[in-house]
């Protein structure tokens, strides 16, 4: 289980020294538009007789995501994004670990 930090004191491009920064994840993929070059191509493919025409993809392997932390300049607003290494739980701002 990985357990980051909602904020970070961190370096900013835009504000040249490190700077707080906020630090959000997003769970889901955004909506997939209909309006995209590939997604018509294919819609238009799939039209009429002749059932599937493309492959279906059903040997998913991959048991984890690599999770994507998007970090926002308290000061500037300016935001980039960091890459966390793959893992099956992740967890922003939970409890610290205790020692005992």
């Amino acid at each position: 289980m990985v357990n980051y930090p909602k904020k970070k004191n961190t370096h900013c491009k835009k504000c040249n020294k490190h700077q707080p920064h906020n630090i959000t994840w997003q769970k889901k993929a955004g909506k997939a538009s209909s309006l995209a070059q590939g997604k018509r191509r294919y819609d238009r493919k799939q039209a009429g007789f002749g059932g599937q025409t493309k492959p279906v993809f059903h040997k998913k392997v991959k048991t984890t995501k690599k999770i994507v932390l998007k970090m926002k300049c308290v000061e500037c607003s300016q935001s980039h994004q960091i890459v966390v290494k793959r893992c099956k739980h992740f967890e922003l701002g939970g409890s610290k670990k205790q020692n005992d």
